[in-house]
């Protein structure tokens, strides 16, 4: 990738047709969240997405038992395997990418597990 600024506007592109690796918040490579039981919405457990990731699967977090619940409670049961998946669910201390916006929604319940910025 090359970073140009002209003036005050900063000018992004890639030299090549290789797609940029994925970053996270800090500007880093992303590293792995999750391999078991393995996360991300491509399966290869990062928290990286795409255009056909609608849920924005962005945010890497442990899971608390608290969480899981009130997770289940609107909806999104994150604990109850479903082996036809092949998802084992989740218990208390698992890391996994979860939906942006189902982050935010348990933050404003004051149910937010940790994220891992990195």
């Amino acid at each position: 990738m090359k970073i140009i600024c002209k003036g005050q506007e900063w000018i992004f592109f890639i030299e090549n047709d290789k797609p940029e690796p994925a970053r996270n918040v800090l500007g880093e490579p992303m590293v792995i969240c999750c391999e078991k039981p393995l996360t991300g919405f491509y399966r290869n457990g990062r928290c990286d997405t795409g255009p056909d990731d609608h849920g924005v699967h962005t945010v890497c977090i442990r899971a608390t038992s608290e969480f899981l619940e009130y997770s289940s409670l609107v909806g999104n049961d994150l604990s109850t395997p479903m082996t036809e998946f092949g998802f084992p669910g989740l218990k208390e201390c698992d890391r996994w990418c979860l939906c942006l916006a189902r982050w935010k929604q348990a933050y404003d319940s004051g149910k937010a597990p940790q994220i891992y910025l990195a």
